[in-house]
């Protein structure tokens, strides 16, 4: 499964305009990766139900974590659905779930509007799967075949698939056996050898070697995120059930504490029990990695109009949370709420025994604005119907010296559907490019007291997984130095 090619991208361009205030985080980046690449996993490029090619670089901003240096990884969700082809199973495809590890490196540009230019380069692609039997459908009654991909039989393993019928009808959609994942968060591990996962079939949170891309762990939560009655269309799962998670808005975000020791995984939208799409309250679950121990708290949205996307760890009990509206350059429309708010947890109630809307805004935790991402934007000269409508991966970065001061990296990534070009009447021929975008962001400690960036302290091999690595001892926040 190891594919040896290694392509460089080249930065997008940008547009100029005044700059922000330096007292606030200041956009200093703009990267992107063409929509009509392929990535490295040619095994899986034959083309899928709906005739997309099952390996089409896109979605790779649904989650971006920081491996140290300038290595990240960027995930992908369940795959291209934006294609209408069979509403009985959502428009999903027998696409095998992946990550993609790559380098996104920061060099001064010269230009006083965006001193930087931020260059992405792939360096491998990871598929996902199991050792242990999977559950997938049949495809019966439903227009489409078996939902095993084919490279099972090859590989002797059983890979994760973002078709929805791939379930188990008689057990709880938390359920670790079905084959259906659909990726929303990734961290990477304190010893640097495995990823953590969040999706929102499950929801789940897994651990996969970073390597082989093997599942090791999954861990268990409270069953009242789960549905009872599961479907491959998301608004009969919906109205099938009176408690766990909104279809298609299960567990979005994963922030892991600096020392590697707690996952916090976020709800998209609050879950059934709590309101569903008229709640205004949505839990955040605590994981002790060790003992899988949990605990819950809640988070107040500004609307039931926005969803939550990401969050990301300033230190052990302080948080970025993503929240934002669907509007933007694929949406076209013009964006309005792409916010990142700081949340402290600590001295939180813990909402496990809680349930319904007004109880758990009640108990919510304070959160203050940190960054608007559409205003940041705005400064720059990039006009609200070109922001992308789903930013969704959010992750700290490597520091930078400005003016003769370090300042930290922030970097904000898109998912955008798998599709290369979008419909946007804003645009002469009514038509934009829609490529994979980082924007990269600055801040020094003033902006964010306590901030305390992720150390690694695992070995010194490479983990850059199908097609490359990153090499002996490179690129680590290590603990040790």
């Amino acid at each position: 499964m190891h594919i040896s090619r290694v392509t460089t991208f080249v930065v997008a361009a940008c547009l100029s305009a005044a700059a922000a205030p330096a007292a606030e985080p200041v956009l200093i980046a703009v990267g992107s990766i063409s929509g009509v690449y392929e990535d490295f996993a040619t095994r899986t490029a034959a083309p899928l139900e709906n005739g997309i090619a099952g390996n089409l670089l896109g979605g790779m901003g649904s989650a971006l974590a920081w491996a140290g240096g300038n290595l990240f990884i960027a995930l992908p969700d369940r795959g291209p659905n934006a294609k209408s082809y069979n509403p009985l199973v959502d428009d999903t495809a027998s696409y095998i779930l992946r990550f993609h590890t790559l380098h996104l490196t920061l060099a001064p540009s010269g230009d006083p509007n965006l001193p930087f230019v931020v260059t992405p380069m792939i360096v491998g692609t990871t598929l996902l799967s199991s050792r242990a039997p999977l559950f997938y459908g049949t495809g019966a009654g439903l227009g489409v075949g078996n939902g095993a991909p084919p490279l099972n039989a090859v590989d002797h393993v059983f890979y994760f698939s973002g078709r929805s019928d791939n379930f188990n009808p008689a057990t709880l959609s938390t359920d670790p056996q079905d084959a259906r994942l659909d990726p929303e968060g990734i961290r990477v591990s304190r010893n640097g050898r495995s990823v953590f996962v969040t999706d929102e079939y499950g929801p789940f949170v897994y651990e996969f070697d970073r390597q082989s891309g093997r599942r090791v762990r999954a861990f268990t939560l409270p069953d009242k995120f789960g549905v009872t009655v599961k479907s491959p269309v998301g608004s009969t799962e919906i109205g099938a059930n009176t408690s766990g998670r909104v279809a298609n808005k299960g567990m979005e975000g994963l922030a892991i504490a600096p020392d590697g020791r707690t996952l916090f995984g976020i709800m998209q939208s609050p879950l059934l029990q709590d309101g569903g799409a008229n709640g205004l309250a949505t839990r955040i679950v605590r994981i002790d990695v060790a003992s899988g121990k949990v605990s819950e708290f809640a988070y107040r949205l500004d609307s039931n109009k926005f969803t939550v996307s990401e969050m990301v760890a300033v230190n052990d009990h302080e948080f970025l949370v993503d929240e934002r509206d669907g509007k933007g350059l694929n949406d076209d429309s013009i964006a309005v709420q792409k916010k990142l708010y700081k949340i402290d947890l600590a001295g939180a109630t813990d909402v496990t025994n809680i349930v319904g809307s007004a109880n758990l805004i009640a108990n919510a935790v304070p959160k203050t604005l940190f960054l608007d991402v559409v205003s940041a934007l705005n400064l720059k000269g990039i006009a609200a119907f070109d922001v992308p409508a789903k930013l969704e991966g959010v992750t700290f970065g490597p520091d930078v010296v400005m003016g003769g001061a370090t300042r930290h990296t922030l970097i904000v990534a898109n998912d955008n559907d798998y599709t290369a070009v979008a419909v946007n009447s804003h645009h002469p021929g009514g038509t934009a490019d829609n490529p994979n975008k980082w924007l990269v962001f600055a801040f020094d400690d003033n902006d964010l007291p306590g901030f305390v960036p992720q150390c690694f302290a695992g070995d010194d091999e490479g983990h850059g997984g199908e097609g490359g690595h990153d090499g002996p001892g490179r690129d680590r926040n290590r603990c040790d130095q």
